[in-house]
């Protein structure tokens, strides 16, 4: 027995020295991991769930992750940097991070859309598949870098399908938009300016007072429980569906590269593992809260929920083939991202139609 007590202590010491070297090294990491303040501006207030909401979870999340070695500050749009300055001062180091959505870039830099949202493109599954499985992203990082901005780019959250418009009046055919003025997203824009309609960019909270003042007659923003919030339906009651320029929507964490690579690995592998829960996460709670918010606009608004005929879909289809076909001959990697995510989807077609079960509405 005593043989037995002496060789249980034995085999005891290598296992309790071995987690003190653990803990050790755990501690050391921790110690040599130089604390990092990420001060950032956002594109869209935390307030609109599923847009700008998720990057308090991030906040949150993170800073759970990380400890003592990384926190995070969150200012509001406009606060410290307005929506469409963040990557400019997320490069140049004004601010050391920022969340926005890619195709607020498109100004600047023409590939940027494919990166944030594309007209008849891939749902949220396929998007991601292409971005975190495929060559997306990979070619996300390398869109920023050909272009000089001094960023390191993660996608951070993800959205389902989007409403394709508030409009005050039933569109029944191509003629019924010409002349109309539109917020407008990113590549589908461009579609709806082939189609006669005068395309302008605004933030989310300038939407509201432009339609109210007539300077706008129309608009598409996000999905029903996001465009509640900012007060549409008091404006504009017919609601189109479904939102063909808007799949799904990606959203960006933009990181000063000097700053990213100043980091220690295991904070930048827990910024990394943070935005990946958060993928998960956004998606579910943007999925989970529309059906309530577009049964009370009916109910309770007097908001008039309309599908596209399928004329008019076949319309905005074969313009977007118009649109895509010139823009691919404009810049190099436009056409080089373009390739490699309709070689993907190519691919996927076959998995697609195949595994999943046709789509009736009701």
């Amino acid at each position: 027995m005593k043989a037995l007590k002496t060789a249980r202590r034995f085999l005891a010491l290598p296992l309790a020295a071995g987690i003190a070297l653990t803990s050790m090294a755990a501690n050391d990491a921790e110690a040599k991991a130089k604390k990092v303040l990420l001060k950032v501006p956002v594109a869209f207030s935390t307030n609109l769930p599923a847009l700008g909401s998720p990057v308090l979870w991030i906040k949150d999340t993170l800073e759970a992750v990380a400890g003592d070695s990384i926190k995070v500050k969150i200012y509001e749009p406009g606060k410290l940097v307005a929506p469409f300055e963040i990557l400019d001062a997320v490069s140049t180091g004004k601010v050391n991070a920022g969340y926005s959505t890619a195709a607020y870039w498109a100004g600047k830099i023409p590939a940027a859309p494919l990166f944030s949202a594309v007209p008849f493109g891939p749902e949220a599954p396929e998007y991601l598949a292409w971005l975190l499985h495929g060559n997306g992203g990979k070619l996300y990082q390398e869109m920023y870098d050909q272009a000089g901005y001094n960023v390191h780019v993660t996608p951070c959250s993800i959205i389902s399908p989007e409403t394709s418009g508030w409009f005050s009046k039933p569109i029944e055919k191509p003629e019924d938009l010409k002349g109309l003025r539109m917020r407008f997203l990113g590549l589908g824009a461009k579609v709806m300016e082939k189609l006669g309609v005068s395309t302008s960019l605004l933030p989310g909270g300038e939407i509201f007072p432009a339609l109210e003042k007539h300077a706008l007659d129309a608009t598409e923003f996000s999905q029903p429980a996001i465009d509640a919030r900012l007060g549409f339906y008091k404006v504009v009651k017919y609601n189109y569906f479904p939102g063909w320029h808007q799949q799904a929507t990606v959203f960006e964490l933009l990181i000063n590269k000097d700053v990213w690579n100043k980091m220690a690995p295991e904070q930048q592998a827990a910024i990394k593992t943070t935005c990946m829960a958060s993928l998960t996460n956004s998606l579910a709670e943007g999925e989970a809260m529309q059906f309530p918010v577009m049964k009370d606009n009916v109910e309770k608004k007097g908001v008039k929920i309309m599908y596209w005929s399928d004329s008019m879909l076949n319309t905005f289809k074969q313009t977007w083939d118009e649109v895509i076909q010139e823009e691919v001959k404009k810049d190099a990697f436009f056409k080089k991202a373009w390739d490699d995510m309709q070689a993907f989807r190519t691919g996927y077609d076959l998995w697609e139609s195949y595994a999943f079960l046709p789509r009736k509405r009701n």
